[in-house]
């Protein structure tokens, strides 16, 4: 399972309501986007509230633009929540409180799901190792985006 896994951490100085807050709200995704793929929403509800949601959004791979719809798989509000799209390779972000009041923060793409085949494309086109760039991005700008609004 290890090697279907691609994850980061990172310790964020603001509470879990705060971080989470900005997770489950669909519009904020490009704000913290370490990836440069993720673009504008095109149809979301303001906030994400339970499982089986769906929020569309524009994205860019290799430069090309398109728009993906994706379906919450997870929800523990201020905990855990997850998405996925076409595939079952999941998104998952997973917060655990500080004794600090403030925030430890796990993003995980887990491809345990997937189909054999999806996994091959995947692996094929380097998703791993991009999506691991772009997980110690979008942990950084999530730090600075939840601290930032935790203080003001």
């Amino acid at each position: 399972m290890a090697d279907q896994q691609v994850f980061g951490t990172i310790t964020v100085a603001a509470p879990p309501a705060a971080v989470f807050a900005i997770l489950a709200d669909p519009r904020q995704h490009s704000r913290i986007d370490g990836s440069g793929s993720v673009g504008a929403v095109v149809k979301a509800p303001d906030r994400l509230t339970a499982e089986g949601q769906t929020f569309a959004v524009r994205m860019k791979l290799f430069g090309v633009p398109y728009v993906i719809v994706n379906r919450v798989v997870e929800f523990e509000a201020d905990r855990r929540i997850a998405w996925r799209h076409c595939t079952a390779n999941r998104w998952r972000y997973e917060l655990t409180p500080t004794t600090d009041g403030g925030t430890t923060v796990t993003e995980t793409f887990d491809m345990s799901r997937a189909s054999p085949t999806a996994t091959k494309v995947v692996r094929g086109a380097k998703f791993p190792e991009r999506n691991r760039d772009g997980i110690t991005g979008t942990l950084e700008r999530l730090k600075a985006a939840a601290e930032g609004d935790a203080a003001g």
